[in-house]
């Protein structure tokens, strides 16, 4: 299978359990931090994704440029990072070991060290890392976030939505690793903008207080 080499490397060590978790946490930050989005715009002749719309470099930004190709892309990729992390390291090491994979491939993508720590929301690789290890709570969440999105066409407050339909309590565990209490923040922020800009174009009065 694929995991072959990877496994059969990591088994081969005789290494303490703490080392392989730190291994995890290296190799699942490496992984996520790649910048696909910003990487794909480019190569495409597009240009620096982080100079257009919002300046993220996650699929949905990249959707801003008008090529849904390089934005499904940048989404199957920047999930696939983090599943790959976690999915590596769950089958070489420990389940365990592969949430904290998951969970640095996530804040990888969130704080890239090639781009001076400012990444992206992180909404792919977190359904990435929920679909390699708990899938049945990753196609919630991701049926959650479709539906969101196709109803309010506000990708902030799907966000949230499915950050909060992925709270049940095998996916609390995931959790821990900092992924809610990174993401809601910035969500609430762009959701609440969203709303506001709605409400300017509808001629009602925005709430400032």
């Amino acid at each position: 299978g694929p995991w072959c080499i990877p496994v059969r490397v990591l088994r081969s060590r005789p290494l303490p359990a703490e080392a392989f978790l730190i291994l995890a946490a290296i190799g699942g930050y490496l992984l996520g931090s790649i910048p696909f989005g910003l990487v794909l715009v480019k190569i495409a002749g597009l240009g620096d994704i982080r100079t257009v719309g919002s300046g993220n470099i996650g699929a949905t930004n990249v959707l801003r440029t008008g090529r849904k190709d390089l934005a499904l892309a940048t989404l199957v990729l920047d999930s696939g990072k983090a599943g790959i992390a976690a999915l590596i390291f769950t089958f070489a090491v420990s389940p365990m070991a592969g949430l904290i994979a998951g969970g640095a491939a996530f804040l990888g993508h969130c704080f890239p060290v090639w781009l001076g720590f400012k990444g992206g929301k992180g909404v792919a690789t977190f359904l990435g890392v929920l679909l390699a290890v708990l899938w049945p709570v990753g196609l919630l969440v991701c049926a959650t976030w479709l539906g969101m999105a196709l109803g309010f066409r506000i990708s902030s407050l799907s966000a949230l939505t499915a950050s909060a339909a992925a709270q049940s309590r095998r996916a609390h565990r995931l959790a821990e690793t900092g992924a809610h209490a990174r993401g809601w923040p910035r969500h609430l922020q762009r959701a609440h903008q969203a709303f506001q800009n709605r409400r300017r174009r509808s001629g009602c009065p925005a709430r400032t207080g």
